[in-house]
């Protein structure tokens, strides 16, 4: 791992979960990312929610003290030869996996996830938390 770290969905909310193994190793770890995808999988987690106005809060205030990349037409070009990479493999992974992947790739970070179906995306460094 290069110290420098993007979190997948399911990373961020074992973090709002206050899942104290998570919030210890990203507490060792150096400069935290957030992909822009993530955030928007969490509010549609929050608008099916029965709790939407405090998950709603919950991520603002999580966004605005963490660096969330956008997307921008480098993470399109990514995301084209990844998708196309794994449907010749066929081995399909879900869509916006493949755009936390091309984003990861592109600021050259390390991904954590619980999602093992990352490790089929060729050159993407992945640590399974």
């Amino acid at each position: 791992m290069n110290g420098k770290i993007i979190l997948d969905t399911n990373i961020i909310i074992a973090l709002f979960a206050e899942d104290s193994i998570i919030h210890n190793r990203i507490a060792n770890t150096g400069e935290v990312f957030v992909p822009c995808i993530a955030i928007g999988e969490l509010y549609f987690g929050a608008y099916k929610s029965r709790n939407t106005q405090d998950n709603l809060s919950r991520i603002e205030e999580f966004a605005i003290h963490n660096t969330v990349l956008p997307c921008d037409i480098e993470t399109a070009k990514i995301y084209g030869d990844i998708k196309n990479s794994l449907k010749e493999k066929g081995q399909p992974i879900p869509e916006n996996d493949m755009w936390i992947a091309a984003i990861t790739q592109q600021y050259a970070l390390t991904l954590v996830t619980k999602d093992s179906h990352f490790n089929l995306v060729k050159n993407l460094e992945v640590e399974l938390w």
